[in-house]
């Protein structure tokens, strides 16, 4: 067993992995919406967005990209949430 120094040490690491992920996973989702921002249907856009997450991301990333903009969505561009919204 650890010591609850140790825990303590390893569950501050381990947040501190999970919010440098969360960030990596806002930066892909921008620059995936970007790339389709250019259809001038803004709900296809999105759709294309959520296409793109659900063939390319694996089921944990988008779970925690889901999170992330049930939590406010912070980063995330107008096009990027939506299209998180639709999966």
């Amino acid at each position: 067993t650890q010591r609850p120094a140790q825990s303590s040490i390893a569950d501050r690491l381990s947040r501190h992995r999970i919010a440098m992920n969360i960030e990596r996973l806002v930066a892909m989702a921008n620059d995936i919406a970007a790339f389709f921002a250019s259809d001038p249907d803004p709900d296809a856009a999105a759709e294309q967005v959520a296409n793109h997450l659900r063939k390319f991301w694996a089921p944990r990333m988008r779970e925690a990209i889901r999170r992330c903009v049930q939590e406010g969505g912070t980063g995330l561009s107008p096009l990027a949430r939506r299209g998180v919204q639709r999966l």
